[in-house]
């Protein structure tokens, strides 16, 4: 299967040569490049138009990353987001997760490392770096969380969280807990509805922060 992807960079040099980077992987192919986020929102009025993967620079005039990741996220969830940046800025990191953003890279990540991300992407539905994921660990993503209370969970749905924190497919986590995916995500959903939460990272966040999970 190829994966289609759409670059979002104001910089027409920065994206030319990550569409070239990105045309030599086997499973993914660059449908264009847009100069910012109202450049690619008009483009998505055309539905040939709407990639597997935006790849997301924070950075630019008009509509920002934070903007159209947000955008994107309400009108095309199914769209997955890597952000990029030119540095590992904690706030602009969180941020791009609360906006909905699946992953988070150095524009200056060797070509491997950012093919290694592409596939975990589309194969897992997020990829964070080790920088990364040590920065969304120790921040606490929403102030609510000092009000929520780990007595209020079943003992499996603990255990689905412990397994949550790890690189494990839900398909995975169901066949260690020996149950069904479909019981998996009753698990999951469970969780977001009690802890108000709506991504799996937000899961693995309160695991650390309430000692469920030690890094």
């Amino acid at each position: 299967m190829t994966y289609s992807i759409v670059i979002v960079d104001d910089h027409l040099l920065i994206a030319k040569a990550i569409a070239t980077i990105v045309e030599g992987f086997r499973d993914f192919e660059v449908l264009y490049e847009a100069e910012n986020g109202q450049a690619l929102t008009a483009r998505f009025a055309q539905p040939r138009n709407i990639p597997d993967i935006v790849l997301l620079d924070i950075t630019m005039p008009l509509m920002d990353g934070f903007e159209t990741a947000s955008w994107l996220k309400e009108h095309h969830p199914e769209v997955l987001v890597m952000a990029l940046s030119v540095q590992d800025d904690e706030d602009a990191l969180i941020r791009m997760i609360k906006h909905g953003a699946r992953g988070y890279l150095h524009k200056n990540v060797h070509p491997t490392e950012l093919e290694k991300a592409l596939y975990t992407l589309v194969n897992k539905g997020m990829y964070f770096p080790d920088w990364a994921t040590s920065k969304v660990f120790r921040t606490i993503a929403e102030p609510r969380d000092e009000t929520r209370l780990t007595h209020k969970l079943s003992q499996r749905e603990i255990e689905f969280l412990q397994f949550a924190a790890t690189e494990l497919t839900y398909k995975e986590i169901g066949e260690k807990m020996f149950c069904s995916p479909r019981t998996v995500e009753s698990y999951r959903d469970s969780l977001f509805e009690k802890l108000g939460l709506k991504t799996r990272v937000g899961l693995v966040m309160y695991a650390v922060k309430n000692g469920l999970v030690k890094l």
